[in-house]
């Protein structure tokens, strides 16, 4: 007779406790002789009321003392459980207002118990509920962040990892900029399951376009030093090509009969204006790659503790 696990769901909430107490009670519904559930939510700066939570769940709300973000506050969590929590076999990194839908959890943990605990495992999404713009702009995200990096992203944060994994989750600082993206980044091993996406619970979400440009540049962000060579050596084709411009110009001046415009001599000035600032760019980029190396910051599996004002049980 197989073992009940426990799986702590762990959820930033922020000014949405209406879809919170709404997908509580789902994941309190949820069928299986084999998990048992808890929610540690992170409340990161809600300033609105929160509801009466009425379900038979064990519930942990971690107050932050200021709003840090959805990236942050899924570290945070991370943290805590790690650190507070010892009875567990996996943490559900999920969102909460349904868009992760809680009847994949037991998927998720499917695939995690098929690869024996080994892999983080993700949600990766093959039908979106979003506007025809959020996809049009999702889909130049991940051909950007693939053009940039070299790696390829299609998940987000929905994801199961096992209890001997989270300890290199933890102590990997990138995640505090960008969860998934400091997965990749980190060589942790992770696989992934094809799931929909569902609806909202209640409301409108609170991410707007501004914030999607943020969370896009800080999973590129996660890959400075790739992305500064990756800058050095396009850099290094856009000088080649411009000192191949002007000895082509050059010689057809010098040796040929050729009638060359008067304006050569202004393009040739302006080839090597160009030449200086893609100099300058790659200079100043692996400067600033060379400075943040030298710079050697420890993971601190408990800077959770300098955010967290309070805890409420539920």
């Amino acid at each position: 007779m197989s073992q009940t696990k426990k799986i702590y769901c762990l959820m930033p909430v922020y000014n949405d406790w209406q879809s919170f107490a709404v997908l509580t009670q789902k994941i309190a519904k949820i069928k299986t002789n084999d998990y048992v559930f808890s929610i540690v939510a992170v409340n990161d700066g809600s300033f609105t009321e929160r509801n009466e939570v009425d379900v038979d769940l064990s519930t942990t709300i971690l107050n932050l003392k200021a709003n840090i973000g959805h990236q942050r506050a899924i570290a945070v969590g991370l943290q805590y459980i790690y650190n507070e929590k010892k009875d567990y076999d996996y943490v559900v990194v999920m969102d909460c207002d349904g868009e992760d839908k809680p009847d994949d959890i037991l998927l998720l943990l499917e695939k995690a118990n098929t690869e024996k605990s080994n892999k983080i495992i993700f949600a990766q999404r093959k039908k979106r509920q979003e506007s025809v713009a959020f996809k049009t702009g999702y889909f130049f995200y991940k051909y950007l962040f693939y053009f940039l990096t070299g790696q390829k992203i299609n998940f987000g944060n929905f994801s199961a990892i096992p209890k001997k994994l989270l300890s290199k989750v933890v102590h990997q600082n990138n995640i505090w900029n960008h969860y998934s993206g400091g997965i990749i980044q980190s060589k942790i091993p992770f696989d992934k399951v094809l799931l929909d996406r569902g609806k909202r619970y209640q409301g409108v979400s609170k991410t707007n376009f501004n914030n999607l440009i943020i969370h896009g540049l800080s999973s590129i962000a996660v890959y400075f030093d790739f992305l500064s060579l990756r800058i050095l050596r396009y850099s290094l084709y856009g000088i080649a090509i411009c000192f191949i411009s002007v000895i082509y110009i050059l010689y057809q001046k010098l040796f040929t009969n050729y009638a060359i415009p008067g304006w050569a001599s202004s393009l040739i000035l302006i080839i090597f204006g160009i030449i200086l600032q893609l100099f300058s760019v790659t200079l100043i980029v692996l400067l600033l790659q060379l400075s943040s190396r030298k710079n050697i910051n420890t993971p601190n599996p408990k800077v959770y503790l300098d955010f967290i004002e309070s805890k409420d049980k539920l």
